[in-house]
């Protein structure tokens, strides 16, 4: 854990406290004993989950720096991440997690209630569905998604969630810069503008990784999202 805590200061220039240290041990422990269980994630060894997990996670600061969100979702969460590591990082930070697969979402809950966190909803639904409910549609000043979908289709489940102002980060691995040009015009119908394509470093880690940030200047058209299964199979 102490090369975590070393890699989090040199990479992204945080300082984990011991309680957050805890937590993330906490973390790692219940996700190697529950993967055995119910396969929750392919990656299982330690060092796998401080570094493609953890550190992956909180690759995210490069996209805010010094104004992190108030209000974050987290789209197609899996057994939590990003979202989780970040409301670590942030425990004043209102979460809200969108995990369609029922044992995913109930681990993302269970960690949820074993580290004591506050102002955290896991949701076990579709975005696509999710984004529609007046109580979530244009509310979030960020919307991040990981390893959920091409960013045509991602656009899709992100935009109509992230207030107007608000931004979308999208973590991609080489296939970034193709993603961006295919995912133009689905852009300019949901309202968004990329803003920038900040690249990741991690170590050990030989593919190329970048985090989409997308600006949201417009609001989302209401019959978007369309409904489940659509965005995947037709793209904008």
């Amino acid at each position: 854990m102490e090369r975590l805590v070393q890699e989090a200061r040199r990479l992204f220039g945080i300082r984990l406290s011991d309680w957050q240290v805890a937590a993330l041990q906490t973390y790692e422990r219940e996700l190697l004993e529950w993967n055995r269980r119910f396969n929750l994630t392919a990656i299982r060894d330690v060092e796998g989950i401080r570094i493609k997990h953890f550190l992956d996670s909180f690759s995210c600061v490069l996209a805010w720096k010094d104004n992190p969100p108030r209000c974050l979702v987290d789209v197609g969460s899996g057994a939590g991440f990003p979202g989780i590591p970040l409301k670590i990082l942030y425990p004043s930070m209102s979460l809200t997690i969108i995990e369609s697969v029922g044992k995913k979402a109930r681990f993302c809950a269970h960690i949820v209630e074993k580290l004591a966190l506050e102002k955290v909803e896991v949701i076990a639904a579709r975005a696509e569905e999710v984004g529609h409910w007046e109580a979530h549609r244009e509310r979030y000043d960020w919307a991040v998604a990981r390893a959920v979908a091409t960013l045509p289709v991602l656009v899709e489940y992100l935009l109509p969630l992230t207030r107007l102002g608000g931004r979308v980060l999208a973590q991609k691995g080489e296939g970034a810069r193709l993603e961006v040009h295919q995912a133009l015009r689905a852009l300019k119908i949901l309202g968004g503008e990329v803003r920038q394509l900040i690249p990741v470093i991690l170590p050990g880690v030989v593919e190329e990784r970048c985090l989409v940030v997308v600006d949201k200047i417009a609001a989302v058209p209401p019959q978007y999202p369309r409904r489940t299964g659509v965005p995947a199979r037709r793209p904008l």
